[in-house]
């Protein structure tokens, strides 16, 4: 007669369950869902910080912590899928860009879904994964790099910023059905924000220019994942 597999004692699971808690408090960071597929979390909040710190009264993502995740992700076999959540107002743009290189070089399936913003540096992140879904109350502002504290009024400055935003439209483009033309003329519109250039689109607006790829929530990031992974074996 086969065995049924031996339950955990009460014990370890309360033990587990308070670590998982704690992941949860510290990090926003849901180890992995109990569905039919394994499907692990990961939030991207607030301000993405990168090689400074931000003010304390900022929430923040560092993306110290989330490189090891990205990393675990890929090697551990008993996680089949990735699904990014954002709401975030942007950050460091090499720090936001290394981690949506890291999300986009997965081998797994991979989905990100946008809740209340998917702004800046946010949206590589957001176009980052295979799929890409966008509540329709969410919104997402496209703007040319900023820069903070002092720089020098120089031609070599002004270079050194079109090159970075050069990187961030070429992802853009490269893994959302935009066109890098398109994305340039959406950062320089003058005519819709009062102290800056650039566009505000909300979740059916960033879909009607190809920058996310549909309109949906939770259930559907997890379907499309569900259907990935079913699909793969």
């Amino acid at each position: 007669m086969s065995q049924k597999p031996a339950k955990p004692a009460p014990r370890q699971d309360a033990m587990q369950k308070q670590k998982e808690q704690e992941l949860i408090a510290e990090s926003g960071i849901v180890a992995a869902t109990r569905g039919s597929h394994t499907i692990h979390c990961l939030t991207v909040i607030g301000t993405i910080e990168g090689h400074s710190f931000a003010p304390d009264n900022q929430k923040t993502t560092k993306y110290e912590h989330v490189i090891p995740q990205l990393v675990d992700i890929e090697e551990d076999p008993e996680i089949e899928a990735l699904l990014v959540i954002l709401n975030t107002v942007g950050g460091d743009v090499e720090a936001g860009l290394a981690l949506a290189e890291l999300i986009a070089g997965l081998s797994k399936p991979s989905a990100t879904l946008v809740l209340g913003g998917g702004h800046s540096i946010g949206i590589p992140l957001a176009v980052s994964a295979r799929r890409s879904f966008i509540v329709p109350t969410a919104t997402m502002t496209v703007h040319p790099v900023r820069h903070s504290g002092m720089v020098l009024g120089v031609p070599q400055t002004m270079r050194y910023f079109e090159q970075m935003q050069e990187r961030i439209v070429s992802f853009v483009s490269g893994h959302s059905g935009i066109s890098a033309e398109r994305f340039v003329q959406l950062m320089h519109n003058t005519g819709e924000l009062v102290m800056d250039m650039g566009t505000v689109l909300n979740g059916q607006q960033a879909v009607d220019e190809g920058l996310i790829d549909a309109l949906g929530g939770l259930g559907d990031a997890l379907a499309y994942l569900y259907r990935e992974i079913d699909n793969a074996r």
